[in-house]
């Protein structure tokens, strides 16, 4: 893809969290869709057909075992921890679910086509920031939970990556495939 176009990309990635911004301090509950932004770019300029760095079954390997290990991190600590809200709704305000889940998008998003050019990156982690500032600016978190949730989103990418590398990567002695009929899994010696 065209650098001009990565630019055109950036600026209506931005400008979409901005507006979302604006209209989260208004009341609406815009964070609770941009934190999904970052995620479906990727699979939108996937099925574009632009390059990157994985296979469409490395990327949903990668991108499952990274949600799998951001929820796990995320709903174990909140169940964990007891940490209240700032607006006292529940005791489970430590991480942010929001922040980590836009955070992991954006870290993807990175991963995938940050080498393509660097406004990729840009969109998608201030994106992901505007979500964890909404979040904190409606009084549903604090700043330290928000970033607990923002480092949460970013180590369980890169944990998912690292595993599914292991499972589809090169050099593997393992290979998994699903059908209709179930998951299988081979193991080569």
């Amino acid at each position: 893809m065209k650098p001009h176009r990565f630019f055109w990309l950036t600026l209506l990635l931005l400008l979409l969290s901005q507006q979302g911004l604006t209209q989260e301090v208004r009341g609406s509950a815009a964070d609770d869709y941009l934190r999904f932004v970052p995620l479906a770019s990727v699979y939108v300029l996937k099925g574009c057909g632009t390059e990157s760095r994985s296979t469409w079954k490395e990327l949903l390997v990668d991108n499952a075992l990274s949600l799998a290990v951001s929820s796990a991190a995320t709903y174990g600590m909140k169940y964990t921890i007891h940490s209240d809200r700032p607006d006292h709704s529940d005791s489970h305000g430590f991480p942010s679910g929001h922040t980590s889940f836009a955070f992991m998008g954006a870290t993807v998003l990175h991963k995938e086509f940050g080498h393509l050019s660097p406004w990729v990156s840009v969109a998608g982690y201030g994106i992901a920031t505007s979500v964890g500032v909404t979040r904190v600016v409606r009084n549903h978190h604090t700043w330290w939970q928000a970033a607990g949730g923002a480092a949460i989103g970013v180590l369980s990418t890169e944990v998912g990556y690292w595993l599914g590398d292991k499972l589809t990567g090169k050099g593997r002695q393992l290979d998994v495939a699903a059908s209709p009929m179930g998951i299988a899994v081979a193991y080569r010696f």
